[in-house]
C-alpha cells in the first residue's frame, strides 16, 4: 500500500471557505452576512420588516416612511459603510460569483 502525498497545508478557516464556495451554501451565507452588515450600519433593525438581496441590490423595507426618507438620504453613505463592513468581515466570501457586495440600495 502506497502513502497518499500530502498537498499543501491550508488553514481550517480557508478550507471552510473553499468549501462554502463549491456549495451552493455560500450564497445563502453571504446573503446573511449582507442582512447583518445592513442591521449594523444603519441601526434600522427593529424597524427593517423586509429584507431581500437579488443581483447586487439590497432592498429594504421599513416600518415607517419618515425613516425611510432619513434613510434614502444617506443611502451613499449607507452603502459605503455596508461595502466597508463585509470587507473587513473575515467571514464574507468576497469572490463569491453570485452573491458579493452591494452595488445598489432601494429603501421603501
Amino acid at each position: 500500500m502506497s502513502r497518499i502525498e500530502r498537498k499543501q497545508a491550508i488553514s481550517i478557516g480557508d478550507a471552510l471557505k473553499e468549501m462554502f464556495k463549491r456549495s451552493k451554501a455560500s450564497a445563502t451565507h453571504n446573503t446573511r452576512r449582507i442582512f447583518m452588515a445592513w442591521d449594523e450600519a444603519s441601526g434600522a433593525r427593529e424597524f427593517t420588516i423586509k429584507k431581500y438581496f437579488r443581483a447586487g441590490v439590497l432592498y429594504i423595507t421599513v416600518k415607517s416612511s419618515v425613516l425611510a426618507t432619513q434613510l434614502n438620504m444617506q443611502k451613499t453613505w449607507l452603502l459605503e459603510k455596508i461595502n466597508t463592513i463585509l470587507s473587513d468581515d473575515p467571514l464574507f466570501i468576497k469572490d463569491d460569483a453570485n452573491v458579493g457586495f452591494v452595488n445598489e440600495l432601494r429603501i421603501k
